[in-house]
């Protein structure tokens, strides 16, 4: 697999939790990957724990409502960017960005006051470059590809 070039912001999909489309700040500054959540429970399936939460996938539209129900894979003290310490619960799931799938590890956190649902960081970013002035080099999700700049 070669490098791909990807904007500050991109589309994304993760098929198998049922978000068709959701916009990703792609965040060198961050080391794990973070998605919104709303109402997030854990409990048990015989020995194995689970998280189900639920999410508003597109920004300024609370109509659209997923639940996810997936398996736990760790708990983690995660620091935010104003250096507030947080235990998280950790999924890993297929994320898709243009014609790229690709396993990776988001830790699950109400990010209702920030502008993007989901955070792309560092430790799932291997293959691809940043250009910090563009913006959707990879299309949106099942559609065509919008290219700007956003120097």
């Amino acid at each position: 697999m070669g490098t791909i070039r990807v904007g500050w912001r991109e589309w994304a999909s993760l098929p198998e939790l049922g978000i068709e489309r959701i916009k990703v700040k792609v965040d060198t500054g961050a080391r794990t990957s973070a998605l919104h959540a709303f109402r997030l429970e854990t409990f048990f399936r015989g020995d194995s724990e689970w998280v189900r939460f639920f999410i508003h996938p597109l920004q300024r539209n609370t109509k659209v409502v997923r639940e996810c129900v997936w398996p736990l894979l760790d708990r983690r003290v995660v620091s935010d960017s104003g250096g507030h310490r947080e235990e998280r619960v950790a999924i890993r799931t297929m994320l898709e960005m243009g014609d790229r799938r690709w396993p990776v590890e988001l830790t699950i956190t109400s990010r209702e006051s920030m502008k993007f649902r989901m955070l792309l960081g560092r430790t799932a970013m291997e293959g691809m470059a940043v250009d910090p002035g563009a913006s959707y080099l990879l299309g949106r999700p099942g559609g065509s590809k919008r290219r700007t700049r956003t120097s």
